[in-house]
This record gives C-alpha cells, structure tokens and sequence, in this order.
C-alpha cells in the first residue's frame, strides 16, 4: 500500500521495445559479462570490428565460442550489476556506464533491457534480509574483475507495465507519450 522507493530508468527504444510481462527477479549477478546478443554483434560489433581490428581489445571484449562478450570491470555496457527474472524475452534490470541518460526527458533509449540509475540500492533492498550482505559487501562486489552469482532466498515479483495515462497516489491525472504506439494499435481495433 506504499511506495517503498522509485528510481528513473531507461526503457528499450522503439524498435527495441522493452516488453510487459510478469515473473521472478531470482538472481543478482555482481561485476557481470555482458553477452552481446547476436543482432547486435551483427549490426555493431562486427562493423566496429572491420573498422577497427582492435576494437574488441579496447572495449574489453573477447570471443566466446561463437559469440562476443564484454569482461567485467569499467565500461562493461552492463555497469556494475545486473538483476535476474527469467523471461523468454532476455529482458532483465541492469547497471549502465553511460549515466547521463537518466537526465533526459524521454528515455527510450535501450536495446530493450531497463537500466537502472541507483542499482547499488536496488541490490541493497534485494539482499536487505540477507546477513551475508551489507552495504560494503555489496559494493566489492559490484567492482569485482570476475563475475559472482547470488540467489535470492525469497524471489521477488516483478511486473514490467507500460501505462500512457493513469491518476497517481494524490489523485492527479498524468499522462505519457505512446512511445511505442501501443495505443495508437488498440484505438484502431476498437474503433
């Protein structure tokens, strides 16, 4: 019945949406890879790659199998946590390096996961109940060299919902762009 804390977020862009679903977040993933997902390897990396030969040395990346990764550490596209809930979608909260999104007005501006702009208190409120970790556990682990899973005793339930209009907790009517024109698609089947 109350808000316990908000953060801002950069949602996929169009064309990259990021879905609504529901499930589990289940998992923290301390100074995570990034697995770089094929389109992107196809339509980014490998032209960067022709351009440059170098350029998975200086973004610290490395083949891996027949995929392309980024190490942990600084710059890794996936900062310094990421947070689980599987999904057929390879949707899931994450850190970014690139922090000056967050100050944008619109902020579809993903691949299609949602990057949060205070990770380290959303991973602190995660792992709150868990004695293991405390805050100064929390942050060695985000700045790791090697990746460190942790499971969630008590999963949480996570509920991605894209609302263009909807009156708030003082009772005052908001309203947001379609940016992805999902209402645009039901007006036409409704009228």
């Amino acid at each position: 019945d109350k808000t316990l804390f908000d953060m801002v977020v950069v949602v996929g862009k169009v064309g990259n949406n990021t879905m609504m679903f529901n499930g589990d977040l289940n998992q923290v993933i301390f100074s995570p890879y990034w697995n770089v997902p094929a389109s992107i390897i196809k339509s980014e990396i490998l032209p960067a790659i022709a351009r440059n030969p170098n350029y998975l040395d200086r973004k610290n990346m490395e083949r891996n199998g027949s995929g392309i990764r980024q190490r942990p550490g600084p710059g890794n596209a996936l900062g310094k946590v990421k947070f689980i809930f599987p999904n057929s979608f390879n949707m899931y909260f994450h850190d970014t390096p690139s922090k000056g999104l967050f100050n944008e007005d619109k902020r579809a501006l993903s691949h299609g996961c949602i990057r949060l702009s205070q990770p380290q208190k959303m991973a602190e409120w995660l792992l709150r109940n868990d004695p293991a970790w405390n805050t100064e556990k929390i942050v060695a682990a985000m700045n790791r060299t090697s990746e460190h899973a942790v499971k969630l005793k008590n999963p949480v339930p996570v509920f991605i919902i894209y609302y263009t209009a909807w009156v708030d907790n003082e009772g005052r009517l908001n309203f947001r762009d379609d940016v992805y024109r999902h209402d645009a698609e039901i007006v036409k089947k409704m009228f």
